[in-house]
């Protein structure tokens, strides 16, 4: 079934906001349509047909005329212009037909705004490209009588659309192809069959006891059928007591009663004998029936054959390999059994969709947060320190001396200097420090440095994949997503094909260079690695299998595959799940196949040892909190589009409730 989507012309939005562009108040005037001179082509006849068309003109005046425009009222002008910037939002809103029947409103209220019938126009274009892409979605979704319906309703409002005509034609052809066909055309049962008896409806009641003979006689000329009876039946008494029962109950009753059985010679004669198989085989008409095997292998062909022949007891049947056919020859509901058989097999398996969604979530949270405070504290002699700056940069010193800038005795002023002219510089120096005692003894205090941490990083990703899988019944489907990893095995070399001749060792010669020739030569060795790819990401199999109740069984094996971030000898290792079950459901019911979830979380403070473990402290400290989870959920939804497995089966007899037994 092939199904067209109609897209929406450009032409259509761009016009119509051309038109919601031009001037819709109706306080101007439009100008009065040009007159155009009839030409000799264009005159109407004389007689009647001029006649006639004269009438028309007086009956239909021009709208664009001047006359026409002179009779339109302001206050129709201005109901007409609100009217059509309502419809406008209606079309913005994709209420096509709302405002089809607005813009022919405000067409009816001012005849002389030509926009007013041309939005109309566009509108109703938008309009049916609408229903006719609803109709070509329900026709693809089976449902005729809803894509029939939008296709009618699209027709009432553009009768002359010939798309709309195609898509109707299409439904016809649909429906055309979906009617049941007989399975083998042309067969015996139509040619030369035999006539079925007529015998008369109604019931009767029967009470005799007399000769077999004459008891089947007088029943079968009850219901105006005609017996002739064979020399094999026998003549013995019996006795026959029936009520209230037809021509098919009697006749069996009385088969039994006397084992016989008819045959049917025409509308009011039957042939009655002997029920033997001798007599059968006999008397039983046959009829002949070619059946068209098209599209059969040569070891199928035989197949059918040895179905017809031993299955159905069919000594006569003929297989034809060149022209793909068998013709038998048996009994009419023989042949009927066989076509049914026949049919059952032909039609193949059952098809079933599976529409698979796979839904992955994930989240990844890091925030770092609080006050880190100083972890370190520095403690130094002020005294000596401060020698120190001043003995590794005695030139400068020396420098500072000489110009005057401070004197030998003020080495505060001198270190000054030094710090200011960026010369000199101290780790000591960058955190700032505190002074603490005196004299020769003063030292100083520098703490480490203090972080404040206000860093948030959070990410979220949805996931949605819908893949859908076609899969005769028992069939095995792959469904694989994700990527192929390359994974180095192993490595070849070859060293006779590149490496030029060697004295000592490919030719005779000295090898004291040896050493040096090798690791000249090695580098240009060709290496070729040896690559194994494996699948990384989900592998989904599935074999679906039809039961008598339409209900499907899935045979589902799922394989998660990842990295998991560990090398051994250099080779990544993987990581893989597994799963595997049957799973039985309802047609077009979902089930969740699987769902995976991972879930981490890790917590890291930095801070004052004691400090930092106090109730109401601890929250003011910096905090490092990573926390990631992730979620995989599969959906599989089974819908069985072509059913076979129940068509051609007999019933299945039900279970005795004491025995266990059928």
């Amino acid at each position: 079934m092939r199904a067209r989507t109609l897209k929406t012309p450009r032409w259509g939005g761009s016009l119509l906001w051309a038109v919601l562009g031009a001037t819709a108040l109706c306080a101007q005037t439009p100008p009065t349509a040009p007159s155009v001179q009839a030409t000799p082509a264009n005159q109407a006849p004389a007689g009647q047909a001029g006649a006639a068309n004269q009438a028309g003109k007086a009956a239909a005046p021009n709208p664009y005329s001047a006359d026409s425009a002179k009779h339109v009222r302001s206050s129709d002008k201005r109901r007409a212009a609100k009217i059509y910037l309502e419809s406008s939002r209606l079309f913005v809103s994709s209420r096509f037909e709302e405002a089809v029947e607005g813009f022919e409103k405000a067409a009816a209220l001012d005849p002389t705004n030509h926009d007013y019938e041309l939005a109309a126009e566009v509108a109703r274009s938008h309009a049916v490209t609408a229903l006719i892409q609803s109709a070509a979605k329900n026709r693809l979704m089976g449902n005729e009588p809803a894509a029939r319906a939008a296709l009618e309703h699209a027709r009432a409002l553009d009768p002359k659309n010939f798309e709309v005509s195609q898509h109707l034609d299409e439904l016809s052809d649909d429906a055309v192809r979906a009617m049941p066909k007989p399975l083998y055309a042309g067969s015996a049962a139509g040619i030369g069959s035999t006539e079925p008896l007529a015998a008369a409806s109604g019931k009767r009641s029967f009470h005799l006891h007399t000769d077999a003979r004459q008891t089947i006689e007088q029943v079968f000329k009850s219901y105006g059928v005609m017996a002739m009876l064979d020399d094999s039946v026998r003549a013995f008494l019996i006795r026959v007591d029936l009520d209230d029962v037809s021509f098919e109950e009697a006749a069996r009753v009385v088969g039994m009663a006397t084992h016989t059985f008819y045959v049917a010679l025409d509308a009011h004669h039957a042939l009655v004998a002997n029920d033997t198989r001798e007599i059968r085989d006999r008397f039983t008409p046959l009829e002949t029936e070619t059946v068209s095997l098209a599209g059969l292998s040569d070891s199928e062909l035989d197949e059918v054959q040895k179905i017809a022949q031993t299955v159905f007891s069919m000594q006569k049947a003929q297989l034809s390999k060149e022209e793909g056919a068998i013709t038998i020859r048996a009994p009419a509901s023989t042949l009927a059994a066989f076509d049914a058989t026949m049919q059952g097999l032909l039609n193949g398996r059952s098809q079933v969709v599976l529409d698979v969604s796979i839904i992955q979530v994930a989240h990844t949270n890091a925030r770092n947060t609080g006050l880190q405070l100083p972890q370190t504290v520095t403690a130094f002699n002020v005294l000596a320190e401060e020698q120190s700056l001043l003995s590794q940069n005695a030139a400068l010193v020396q420098q500072i001396i000489s110009s005057g800038l401070a004197s030998a005795n003020n080495p505060l002023a001198i270190l000054g200097l030094l710090i200011a002219s960026g010369q000199v510089s101290s780790p000591l120096l960058s955190n700032g420090f505190a002074l603490f005692g005196g004299g020769l003894t003063e030292s100083a205090l520098e703490p480490g440095a203090a972080t404040l941490q206000l860093s948030l990083n959070s990410s979220d990703s949805r996931e949605l994949d819908q893949v859908q899988l076609r899969l005769e019944d028992g069939e095995d489907g792959t469904l694989k997503e994700g990527e192929k990893y390359p994974i180095q095995t192993s490595s070849f070399s070859s060293l006779g094909a590149s490496l030029p001749s060697i004295p000592g060792l490919t030719s005779a010669g000295s090898s004291s260079s040896l050493s040096s020739l090798l690791s000249s030569v090695s580098s240009s060795v060709p290496n070729v690695p040896m690559v194994q790819y494996e699948d990384l990401g989900l592998t989904l199999k599935a074999r679906p299998k039809v039961l008598r109740n339409d209900d499907v069984a899935l045979n589902i094996e799922l394989k998660l595959d990842a990295l998991s971030g560990q090398t051994i000898d250099g080779n990544p290792v993987l990581d893989n799940r597994a799963y595997s079950g049957v799973v039985t459901l309802r047609e077009g019911d979902a089930v969740v196949v699987a769902t995976e979830v991972d879930k981490s979380q890790s917590l890291a403070i930095s801070g004052t040892p004691g400090l930092s473990e106090i109730p109401g402290l601890n929250d003011l400290t910096s905090k490092d909190l990573q926390t990631n989870y992730a979620t995989v959920v599969i959906v599989m939804t089974p819908h069985v589009v072509r059913g076979t497995q129940a068509a051609g089966h007999t019933a299945m007899m039900p279970l005795d409730k004491d025995t266990g037994t059928r």
